[in-house]
C-alpha cells in the first residue's frame, strides 16, 4: 500500500485519538480500543515507510499514550506480573466482543443438544457414545453415578485431562485459520456434547447431583474453552477482515493476540485438571462446598476476564 493511501484511511483515527487523549477523562473502552489500533499502525508503518514522517508521527502518538499510562508508574520489574496484570486484561478488553460471539456460538449448541436429545433417544448415543452412555447406566443402577471421576489413579488423570483441555483449547484458536467455519466448529462440537450430556442426567432425575459434581471442575475448564473460541475468532476475523494492513501483516497480529490469550489460560486449564481429579471424584461433599467451589470459579472467571479489563482500561486513563 503507497503512504499516501495508508495515511489517507487512517488520518480520521489518528485524529480521534489526539482528541481522547486531550480530554480529562477519556472514554476508556474507546482508548483502549483506538491504543491497539495505533500500535498496530505504528507496527505496519516501521515495517513499510521506516524513515518516514507518518512513521515518527504514530511513534510520537505512541509516545504520548505511553506517558499518559504510566507517568505515575514506576517501570515493571518482572514481566510475568505485567503480562497479568496488565497487557492480558488489555488485549483481552480489546476483544470483549468475539468473546461475547463465542459464548453464544456455544450457548446456542447446548441448547441444540439438549433439545436434539429430548426429541431423540438416540441422539445421546450418538453424541455420547454407546460405550459411555452404558457404563453411566451401570453406575447408575450401583447408586454410583459419578463413578467414571473415580476409575483413575489421581496424578495420571490430572496430566491426561490437563494436557487434553490445553489440546482442546489449542485447536479452538489455530481452528480460526479454517474461516469461517474451523472456531465455529469447535465450539459447537463441544457445546453439543455438553448439552446432551446434561440432558442425559435430567432424563435420569440426576440433574442437581450431575450439575453440582461435574461443575466444580467444569466452571472453569467450559468457561476456558468459550475464551479459547474467542481467541479463534480473533485470528478468523484478522484474516477475513485485514483494514488497512495486508492480509498477512493483519494475520500476524491477530495470532499474536489470540495466542497471548491461549497462554494466559493455561493455569485456568490446570486448575480445572486438578479440580477434576483431586476433587470432583468426591462425590459424597456436601451440595454447599460443591456450589461454593462452583461460585467462587465463576466469579474469578467473570472478574478476571469479563471486569478487570474494563478496571485496567480505565485505571490506565486516569494514570
Amino acid at each position: 500500500m503507497r503512504e499516501a493511501a495508508f495515511i489517507k484511511q487512517n488520518h480520521e483515527k489518528w485524529e480521534e485519538f489526539e482528541n481522547i487523549l486531550s480530554h480529562k477523562a477519556p472514554d476508556p473502552d474507546k482508548l483502549a480500543e483506538l491504543f491497539i489500533q495505533i500500535t498496530d499502525d505504528l507496527a505496519f508503518s516501521q515495517t513499510q515507510y521506516p524513515k518516514s514522517k507518518t512513521t515518527y508521527y504514530l511513534n510520537g502518538l505512541a509516545s504520548k499514550v505511553h506517558q499518559n499510562v504510566y507517568k505515575t508508574k514506576k517501570e515493571r520489574k518482572n514481566r510475568t506480573i505485567d503480562f497479568w496484570k496488565h497487557e492480558l486484561p488489555m488485549i483481552v478488553k480489546s476483544c470483549h466482543k468475539f468473546l461475547f460471539y463465542s459464548f453464544i456460538i456455544f450457548t446456542i449448541s447446548m441448547g441444540i443438544g439438549a433439545i436434539s436429545s429430548a426429541n431423540d433417544d438416540t441422539f445421546v448415543r450418538l453424541i455420547l457414545g454407546d460405550a459411555y452412555v452404558n457404563m453411566t447406566l451401570e453406575n447408575i443402577d450401583e447408586n454410583d453415578p459419578m463413578a467414571v471421576y473415580k476409575s483413575m489413579n489421581q496424578t495420571d488423570m490430572f496430566l491426561q485431562i490437563t494436557l487434553n483441555n490445553i489440546y482442546v483449547s489449542f485447536m479452538a484458536f489455530v481452528m480460526g485459520i479454517l474461516i469461517p467455519i474451523g472456531t465455529p466448529y469447535v465450539l459447537f462440537k463441544n457445546g453439543l456434547m455438553l448439552g446432551s450430556f446434561q440432558y442425559f442426567f435430567y432424563e435420569q432425575g440426576l440433574f442437581l447431583d450431575s450439575f453440582l459434581t461435574i461443575w466444580i471442575h467444569g466452571t472453569l475448564e467450559i468457561s476456558a474453552i468459550v475464551i479459547a473460541g474467542a481467541a479463534g475468532l480473533v485470528i478468523a476475523n484478522s484474516i477475513m477482515f485485514p483494514g488497512t494492513y495486508t492480509r498477512l501483516d493483519s494475520f500476524r497480529t491477530g495470532a499474536k493476540k489470540g495466542l497471548k490469550i491461549v497462554i494466559g489460560l493455561i493455569p485456568v486449564f490446570i486448575m480445572a485438571g486438578f479440580l477434576e481429579s483431586f476433587v470432583t471424584r468426591y462425590t459424597e461433599l456436601p451440595d454447599f462446598i460443591k456450589a461454593s467451589i462452583i461460585l467462587i470459579s465463576a466469579f474469578f472467571i467473570i472478574y478476571y476476564f469479563v471486569i478487570y479489563p474494563n478496571i485496567v482500561a480505565r485505571g490506565n486513563t486516569k494514570n
